[in-house]
């Protein structure tokens, strides 16, 4: 089975990126033909400045590695090494009713926050379905609001497969509904919108400050504490064996240390849980040739896929090459 996912590359990953799907991805490479691409083209759509995406996007492929991305188990690439996408995503542009496009929610939600309204915004579902129908995976892990933009992608395959035969695989969405909701600080789902997050990697003493102001409630020392509603604890509940966690819950209830103490404990869990990914980060850091390397390797093995399908594109469209 294959599955695809894509990145954006969007800044300082934090523990709630980890836990809602980095962990998902490493853990796929183990059972199915994992692709997983960094998409440098859609993050242009947010606006980012050359300097700061080429950094952005040299920094995601070093986190991604250290965080347990193995290039031996998966096909990982930047998006923009792989132009054969940028061809089928015109191809696919005239299989694709304008109404389709005017009907998707996060073209509508990013308008509403503010962000201008252009044609990479508006089509950046038909990207999306040139990355995904360009390497035929089987499953897209995706969260909910993206269902939207797998299920464009199909109706495009249908659409094009209708005229000129089954050339695309129709892919399925995954949902992972067991994957937690990480709290932020101040108890919403963590997001660089609420700007609520503790990121996974940076200096120990920053890292226990933003964890000192996790809200939590007001109760006195010597009383006991209800855990099951904790910022603190389903926070660290996440970094936890069964037996570490009654070990909390029993601290919780026994009364005599506070909110803070928990803070302390959490910052602590956090730190150790991190460390072997953060030698591993220390590295590529120091060797970002290596880091190159295993991107372009990636890109090949990609292109690998890429091109044969394209020929099968081009001789059904008549597009002569």
């Amino acid at each position: 089975m294959r599955v695809l996912t894509g990145i954006q590359p969007s800044g300082d990953l934090h523990i709630g990126n980890y836990f809602g799907s980095i962990k998902q991805m490493v853990d796929a490479q183990k059972k199915s033909e994992t692709f997983a691409f960094i998409a440098n083209y859609h993050a242009m759509s947010s606006g980012n400045g050359g300097e700061a995406l080429a950094k952005l996007t040299m920094q995601t492929a070093t986190d991604f590695l250290s965080l347990g991305i193995d290039p031996e188990k998966s096909t990982f690439w930047v998006q923009s090494d792989v132009k054969e996408v940028l061809e089928l995503y015109w191809i696919l542009s005239a299989f694709t009713p304008m109404g389709l496009l005017e009907r998707a929610h996060s073209y509508k939600d990013k308008t509403a926050k503010g962000i201008a309204a252009n044609h990479s915004l508006f089509s950046y579902p038909v990207l999306m379905a040139a990355d995904i129908l360009l390497y035929s995976p089987d499953i897209i892990p995706v969260g909910k609001d993206q269902i939207q933009h797998v299920e464009i992608a199909r109706d495009i395959a249908i659409k094009f497969n209708n005229q000129y035969g089954d050339i695309f695989k129709i892919p399925a969405f995954k949902v992972e509904e067991n994957v937690a909701t990480v709290p932020g600080t101040d108890g919403q789902k963590m997001s660089k919108s609420y700007k609520n997050t503790v990121n996974i990697f940076g200096e120990e003493k920053k890292q226990l400050k933003t964890i000192k102001k996790i809200v939590t409630e007001q109760i006195a020392l010597e009383e006991p504490k209800e855990y099951a509603n904790c910022n603190v604890y389903n926070m660290a509940k996440l970094f936890l064996n069964e037996e570490e966690l009654i070990s909390l819950q029993n601290r919780y209830k026994a009364g005599g240390e506070g909110h803070g103490h928990f803070k302390i404990y959490l910052a602590e869990v956090m730190w150790d849980y991190f460390t072997p990914y953060r030698e591993k980060r220390d590295y590529y850091l120091n060797n970002q040739n290596e880091v190159r390397a295993i991107l372009q390797n990636g890109a090949d093995k990609a292109k690998n896929i890429a091109a044969p399908m394209m020929e099968k594109i081009r001789t059904a469209t008549g597009i002569l090459y």
